[in-house]
């Protein structure tokens, strides 16, 4: 485990041994590491959030239900995208800094090829109607799938009052309140904190 501190190592090995007693088990190696990142930003149209879901917790068993929820919970609170914090600190995680690398190149490789080819054709033809109701298309499947994963992920927390109380501060602060996401993001991370060591959460 290359670049990793006597406890990392420890930690690493730790995690390793609770994920083998989940029926997980982390990438062998730094080509699948990158192969599966790279599947991810393959098919990640509408969103990324839930293919990550679907590829590294229901198909390839990365991680755990809990241990997927905590990683992107972390990342949100994070400057900049949510997986690509996560392909980061999962690749730092299993196989240490070129992990890291490693991953966030495999998941951000496809897209940006894609992204810079259909930059290119919607520059021609963005006026055709056709290519509006794709697009407006896309952004609804995006949307479905977004939410079918937000309940996924919340399903654990049905049974913990206090999760769904700040599950609904969250909403009316940001999409009825319109408070910023620099004040919400903070202050649910302290509360969540607080919450969570009075066992709560």
């Amino acid at each position: 485990m290359p670049f990793q501190s006597a406890g990392e190592r420890n930690e690493t090995l730790r995690r390793a041994a609770f994920r083998l007693s989940e029926g997980v088990t982390p990438p062998r190696d730094l080509g699948e590491l990158f192969l599966g990142f790279l599947s991810i930003g393959a098919r990640s149209f509408g969103g990324v959030l839930p293919w990550a879901y679907q590829a590294m917790v229901e198909e390839r068993r990365w991680l755990t239900h809990s241990d997927f929820t905590e990683t992107i919970g972390l990342c949100q609170v994070l400057p900049g995208p949510n997986l690509g914090n996560a392909s980061i600190v999962l690749g730092k995680r299993w196989f240490g800094l070129p992990g890291a690398i490693v991953a966030f190149l495999g998941l951000f490789a496809l897209p940006y090829v894609w992204v810079l080819g259909l930059a290119l054709l919607y520059a021609d033809f963005a006026s055709n109607p056709i290519l509006h109701a794709v697009v407006t298309g896309v952004g609804a499947a995006g949307a479905g799938l977004f939410i079918g994963t937000a309940m996924k992920l919340g399903r654990p927390l049905a049974r913990r009052p206090a999760a769904l109380a700040m599950i609904a501060a969250c909403f009316l602060a940001v999409a009825i309140g319109r408070v910023s996401l620099l004040i919400v993001v903070p202050v649910a991370a302290a509360v969540g904190m607080l919450l969570s060591k009075g066992e709560l959460l």
